[in-house]
């Protein structure tokens, strides 16, 4: 059943409330999604996406009872990553010669995946067509927002930005606008989407800002490609990418460990404690590893100005989750964030020197050498670890 979105412009696409994992099992969906596909309905007639694959013969029947599906005069592909393109072949099926408009990299992206021969027209940035009724279609380049292919479009008279992958959150809701539901649930997944998939590519997005804000194109609607409708006020979510996107950092000190006798859990605490205890005014939040969500904690760390990370001593090394959560952090190219390490040990107690070097290899600034006890922490252990954390607050 399609949904007004404004004048002629209505929402198409799929609300995947089961979804619990995405991009394989990369990133954790808990609150769901939904794969927005657009249908504008002027003189000429567009669709703007398609859905995920598992839904691709639920869309295409549900496309065919709202509109001949031989009225569509083109389809614009704005991203070619399966969430967006995966209807493609069973649309393309009834209607094989109609135009997709796309990126030259979302040809290759494509082609690639469906190994089909559509009818592909390339387009750039400030590329236009005219849909009738006055109205335009114009073309920005996304690229590495958050793939090579990525392109958003913009539609002049109604002023929506169909903005794809940016501005977007994994939140399955039957409310398609943002000013429907609740706010906290809206941000947090909206930090978290950002966190998890656009930090890396920061310095881009901030030039593809001012590059948006440079075409002077009011925008009264972001129409996203996961998530909801950004309806009132669609520039906060603008601002808030532009604040995320310059290193970002609230006041928080992050505790992440792994244990496997508790030992470094007890240190972990005991380091919380005296960061508390030194600065009141420090959010500090502490996590296991192992317990706990990893695209979760991505976004605590998002939020960090400082995280402390730690492991016992295990075949000269780390914890291999330890290992894994900062290899991640290093995907993610986190960029004036401090860490330090602590962690128990037995015998040879290389964690620390390891965990540090990772760490800084990852792009944190190291700013102690570390903390490490020799086996379970008795009372003068738990004090220095106290000391060990205000240190840490004071620097």
């Amino acid at each position: 059943m399609k949904k007004h979105v404004k004048n002629n412009v209505y929402w198409v696409g799929k609300v995947d409330w089961e979804l619990q994992k995405f991009h394989g099992s990369e990133y954790s969906t808990h609150k769901g999604s939904t794969y927005n596909s657009y249908l504008i309905e002027e003189e000429k007639t567009v669709l703007i996406d398609t859905v995920w694959a598992p839904f691709a013969e639920e869309f295409v029947e549900n496309l065919a009872s709202e509109i001949d599906l031989n009225k569509i005069d083109f389809i614009i592909a704005n991203h070619g990553e399966v969430d967006h393109s995966g209807a493609l072949p069973a649309l393309m099926k009834h209607i094989p010669d109609k135009p997709i408009y796309c990126t030259a990299n979302a040809v290759k992206s494509l082609k690639g995946q469906y190994h089909e021969d559509w009818n592909f027209r390339v387009v750039k940035t400030g590329d236009k067509i005219d849909i009738g009724n006055g109205k335009e279609l114009i073309f920005v380049e996304m690229t590495m927002l958050h793939w090579p292919d990525s392109m958003a479009t913009y539609l002049t008279g109604d002023n929506i930005l169909f903005s794809n992958d940016a501005f977007g959150q994994h939140l399955a809701t039957e409310k398609l606008f943002n000013d429907q539901i609740d706010q906290c649930d809206l941000f947090n997944e909206s930090i978290k989407y950002y966190a998890n998939i656009l930090t890396p590519f920061s310095p881009m997005l901030r030039k593809k800002l001012d590059e948006v804000t440079a075409l002077n194109l009011p925008i009264e609607i972001i129409a996203t490609s996961h998530g909801v409708v950004w309806r009132e006020n669609p520039v906060q979510i603008i601002e808030k990418y532009a604040h995320w996107a310059n290193d970002y950092k609230e006041n928080q000190i992050t505790v992440i460990y792994d244990t496997m006798w508790n030992g470094t859990k007890i240190l972990a605490e005991k380091i919380a404690e005296g960061i508390t205890a030194a600065d009141p005014e420090v959010t500090v939040k502490i996590h296991n590893l192992a317990k706990s969500d990893e695209n979760d904690l991505i976004t605590e760390v998002f939020k960090s100005k400082t995280v402390i990370i730690g492991s016992p001593t295990i075949s000269n090394s780390i914890l291999h989750s330890v290992a894994g959560f900062i290899h991640l952090m290093k995907e993610l190219k986190f960029k004036g964030k401090k860490a330090a390490a602590f962690g128990c040990f037995g015998w040879s107690g290389e964690s620390v020197k390891v965990m540090n070097e990772l760490l800084a290899n990852a792009g944190f600034e190291i700013i102690s050498d570390g903390f490490k006890n020799q086996w379970n922490p008795d009372i003068e252990a738990q004090n220095s670890a106290i000391a060990f954390g205000k240190t840490i607050a004071d620097k």
